[in-house]
């Protein structure tokens, strides 16, 4: 995938933090040939009290310490050199460096706390995202199995988008949701939904009965929601069910993107909803049947599940992402290389970056005297 421009990006970011490196030093050299190039009254106390200062922010404690002694040795150096060692303005310049330098030394300190701070807080958000959104086991069900969950927010671990997948006595059944909403409202959801699913996949015959708990679930939990959620809380969301003895899989889609099966020869197909339907929280506003519709899942193809965080994704022209046009004609040794071809495609097509949370969940039947790995054929813009 390097053509696409990933080399060139690492380039300019690790230049670019050389760069950052040098700066205090190109300083202090900068000031030495200030200080011996231009007239005595002319000072490069500035350069010098610069080097600490640029320092602090990205360099360890010890290495803004050796940036300060370096500073402050070097105007006295100077200072010998030019034989103005005692007098005022020289003994002024060497106390401001020294000064700026312990500032620089505060501010190393502080942003190292913070550092450390935001370091146990993104160790608290992964626990937490597992806790919430448990990674799925890479087989389940005589099924191959991968998740993906990509942040729009950096530091961001978990938001509204859910997954999960259950081997149960009716198949093995998945779920792939978005609720409305971001922050700790939408986390609580997404648990409430997923307890729901976990307790009635089991239990429940069908995937319409489902369909339904969760909509009770989610009806519930916003009897306990307080401001807007309580009247526009909703969530998209699919169910799928791919039964173990046959080689078809039945979905239930509650307002969400249409599922796509990858086929082994590289075909694919949208499994567009025969009907239209409500997200789960808006059963208030029309009630009718959830109809589950019924596609070919033969052994060699993948299923795909995503949040709109992958249809919805655009280029800098506004052009939303197409899955179908980008995966069509390509095939992959495992749901898991699909994945990781499709994170890289997407944030490939933004430029970098996401402007939702893009939740990916893949389901791969293992095709008959299938080789252990396929030739993976890159996906083209």
């Amino acid at each position: 995938m390097a053509q696409y421009g990933g080399d060139e990006g690492f380039r300019r970011n690790t230049g670019g933090r050389v760069l950052v490196l040098l700066l205090p030093w190109l300083m202090i050299i900068a000031g030495v040939v200030f200080d011996l190039f231009t007239p005595e009254a002319y000072r490069a106390s500035p350069l010098f009290a610069a080097a600490p200062l640029l320092a602090a922010p990205f360099y360890t404690w010890r290495g803004t310490v050796v940036a300060m002694v370096v500073s402050v040795l070097t105007v006295l150096g100077l200072n010998v050199y030019n034989g103005t060692v005692g007098q005022v303005p020289p003994a002024t310049e060497v106390f401001t460096v020294l000064t700026v330098s312990v500032v620089a030394l505060y501010i190393n300190r502080v942003l190292r706390r913070s550092g450390e701070r935001l370091a146990s807080a993104r160790v608290i958000a992964e626990a937490a995202q597992l806790a919430v959104l448990p990674e799925p086991a890479e087989r389940i069900g005589g099924l191959h199995v991968a998740a993906r969950y990509e942040a729009a927010q950096a530091d961001a671990f978990i938001g509204g988008d859910l997954y999960a997948v259950q081997d149960t006595v009716f198949g093995v059944r998945l779920v792939v949701g978005d609720v409305r909403g971001k922050g700790l409202d939408a986390v609580a959801t997404v648990a409430v939904l997923l307890g729901a699913f976990r307790e009635v996949a089991d239990e429940e015959s069908s995937l319409e009965t489902i369909a339904q708990r969760l909509e009770r679930a989610l009806a519930r939990e916003h009897t306990r929601a307080h401001g807007l959620d309580e009247v526009e809380g909703f969530t998209t969301a699919v169910l799928a069910e791919i039964p173990h003895d046959g080689g078809r899989v039945r979905i239930v889609n509650r307002g969400h993107p249409p599922p796509i099966v990858l086929y082994a020869d590289g075909a694919l197909d949208m499994l567009e909803p025969s009907q239209d339907a409500l997200p789960l929280g808006m059963g208030d506003l029309a009630r009718w049947p959830d109809r589950a519709d019924d596609a070919p899942f033969p052994p060699g193809a993948t299923l795909l599940l995503y949040t709109d965080g992958l249809s919805e994704a655009r280029d800098r022209h506004g052009t939303f992402y197409d899955p179908q046009a980008r995966l069509g004609g390509h095939v992959f040794p495992g749901p898991d290389e699909l994945l990781d071809t499709v994170v890289a495609d997407v944030r490939r097509h933004t430029g970098g970056g996401l402007t939702d949370d893009m939740a990916l969940l893949a389901v791969g039947r293992p095709g008959v005297r299938q080789p252990a790995r396929r030739r993976t054929l890159p996906v083209v813009p």
